[in-house]
């Protein structure tokens, strides 16, 4: 695939998700690709749903247990940029708007899991978001990314996109995808809110400093407080 000229600006990555709520899985993801790339990493929360009940935790809730849970941590840092939106907030319209503050010239990332991997022939103008950006998929838990295994579309789409090469990131602004072969995390954020409702300790599966705030506002428990309220 042809690459522009080495790009002016350092890669940064966004690492979009729930966080519904962040847990050690998450981290241990983010703190791998801040390595592997030599990058900055954003956590950026997903706003409340416009037009349903908010499940789990509240947009201002997520976004303060990151802040908890990257307090300390060198190169991730919190991007509360999906929590200003008023509609269902596309992937596309996002890094539209990233293309805009940064510029079409520097090298931009997104991190997603395998599962979403494989989902993306699913997501609005798919194919577009090459152009806008490149992709480091971090593996699950028994999810094949082998190119003979991948749905049709997509596989024929990143066909001549794979790399191993973090330089390739770097010398174009998008259209490259990287696997991150990070250590592989048990649990999920499913999981995590069932302990808090069965009234399971939490020890070992998020930040104890999110921990603490999950009890302290009553998250996942039945009697969370709004988000509203805070």
């Amino acid at each position: 695939m042809p690459e522009v000229a080495t790009a002016t600006a350092p890669l940064t990555v966004f690492y979009g998700g729930t966080f519904d709520p962040v847990h050690n899985g998450h981290l241990g993801v983010a703190r791998h690709a801040r390595d592997r790339l030599d990058a900055t990493i954003r956590l950026m929360p997903a706003a409340d749903p416009p037009h349903r009940d908010t499940p789990g935790a509240g947009a201002i809730h997520r976004a303060r247990m990151l802040d908890l849970a990257v307090a300390g941590e060198p190169r991730l840092k919190v991007d509360r940029r999906e929590l200003s939106r008023t509609t269902r907030s596309w992937t596309i319209d996002t890094l539209q708007g990233i293309r805009r503050e940064l510029g079409d010239a520097a090298p931009v990332a997104l991190l997603v899991g395998a599962d979403s991997l494989l989902g993306l022939p699913q997501w609005k103008d798919w194919q577009a978001l090459f152009e806008l950006s490149h992709f480091v998929v971090a593996e699950r838990p028994g999810i094949d990314l082998s190119p003979s295994v991948l749905p049709g579309p997509l596989a024929g789409w990143l066909d001549g996109r794979w790399t191993d090469s973090v330089a390739a990131l770097n010398r174009a602004p998008g259209g490259r995808v990287l696997r991150l072969r990070q250590p592989l995390h048990e649990g999920s954020a499913t999981a995590i809110r069932a302990r808090v409702a069965a009234g399971r300790p939490l020890a070992g599966l998020v930040p104890d400093a999110v921990a603490a705030y999950i009890a302290r506002h009553w998250l996942y428990a039945g009697g969370a407080a709004s988000s509203a309220s805070l």
